[in-house]
């Protein structure tokens, strides 16, 4: 099965040079720009141009429609599977997704680091083959320029779950920066972020077997 990842596209979807084909699309949060359910609608129409069997979305810190009107929003988004604290299967390979990230400032999807956000992490099932979260595990394409040194913002918690886990895969985004991959051990860790720190969706999506 070939994936193709993207994330952080902040509506500028069109922009993105090219997106290859595959089987299963994956937006990994930050859809959208201003958060509106018109951002969604456009979104939907995107991804309804695109040729892969299926998508799956899941939401960001800046997606405010998805936690503020969810129902219609979810209503909007008919050309992809919308993931929320829950997974599907396909084709024998499941997948889970999660739009939390640890507190900063007061956007959407937030949780305090710790036992709040570790509740959301709890539930990913053991069987997960494909993780997909917005925010990154503490340590694995987290690394922010606070101007005088890098420093790690993913979350502890989320990396002490995913250690207990046998993914294949595991696809977030949120930090522009931490653009790239990372394989330490058996699983492959992806921030798919499109756009890059000046917001400039110049990030190739990222492609994968699994």
């Amino acid at each position: 099965m070939k994936l193709v990842c993207i994330s952080d596209t902040h509506s500028l979807h069109r922009q993105i040079p090219h997106v290859p084909d595959g089987d299963v699309l994956i937006h990994a949060g930050d859809c959208l720009g201003a958060g509106t359910l018109d951002n969604v609608a456009d979104l939907n129409d995107w991804l309804g141009e695109l040729p892969h069997r299926h998508k799956i979305v899941i939401a960001g810190n800046h997606d405010w429609a998805f936690q503020e009107t969810p129902e219609h929003a979810r209503e909007l988004l008919t050309n992809a599977i919308y993931l929320q604290d829950s997974g599907i299967e396909i084709d024998g390979v499941r997948f889970w997704g999660s739009p939390w990230t640890p507190t900063f400032m007061d956007w959407a999807f937030m949780e305090d680091r710790g036992e709040p956000i570790n509740r959301h992490w709890q539930r990913i099932p053991d069987d997960t083959d494909v993780l997909i979260t917005h925010g990154p595990p503490h340590g694995i394409g987290d690394a922010v320029d606070t101007g005088f040194q890098f420093e790690s913002v993913g979350c502890e918690a989320l990396l002490e779950r995913v250690r207990h886990l046998r993914l294949k895969a595991h696809i977030f985004g949120h930090i522009h920066e931490g653009y790239g991959e990372s394989v330490p051990g058996t699983t492959r860790f992806i921030n798919a972020s499109t756009c890059d720190e000046r917001y400039r969706p110049v990030n190739a999506p990222v492609v994968l077997d699994v």
